[in-house]
């Protein structure tokens, strides 16, 4: 079981770290790529017909601006892509639009502005159905999650 992170720009690594640091979490292999929709179409085309062979179970992609890659990597691939749209021009609400706004039949499920870690959080669910493995953690995650909130703040707060 593997997951792809794809993102359009070295300058995304910061924001695309959350995927990569809630996969770790989860013991989830991942392997992470630079490619552009734009100026390499060919190779993306290429390294998504390679993560299909290799039993990769999901995509996360990340994009600003025009923010077309989730799209397209969701136009060559019935993978479940979880597109991440990342701030950039227009406070980053230009790429959540053009991500959220697929044509009927090539979804993207799509999470909030420069919130890789819930890209990385909802293929947990969604591996979770498959690995009981994965189930398991998902469960002591959401458990303990519970168990800290409750700790922190049970008692009321000070204001």
């Amino acid at each position: 079981m593997k997951v792809a992170i794809i993102f359009g720009s070295k300058s995304d690594i910061d924001v695309m770290k959350g995927a990569a640091n809630c996969l770790r979490e989860f013991g989830i292999e991942f392997e992470a790529h630079v490619l552009s929709a734009h100026r390499v179409p060919e190779k993306l085309v290429e390294t998504i017909k390679r993560l299909e062979i290799e039993d990769t179970q999901a995509i996360i992609a990340g994009a600003g601006l025009a923010a077309h890659l989730p799209g397209v990597i969701a136009s060559k691939t019935i993978l479940p892509v979880v597109g991440v749209p990342i701030r950039a021009a227009l406070d980053g609400m230009d790429a959540l639009l053009s991500i959220v706004q697929m044509p009927k039949s090539i979804p993207v499920a799509t999470v909030g502005i420069n919130n890789s870690y819930n890209a990385g959080m909802l293929v947990v669910q969604i591996l979770a159905l498959k690995y009981p493995e994965i189930q398991k953690k998902l469960v002591n995650f959401r458990e303990n999650m519970k168990k800290n909130f409750i700790a922190e703040n049970g008692n009321g707060i000070e204001l």
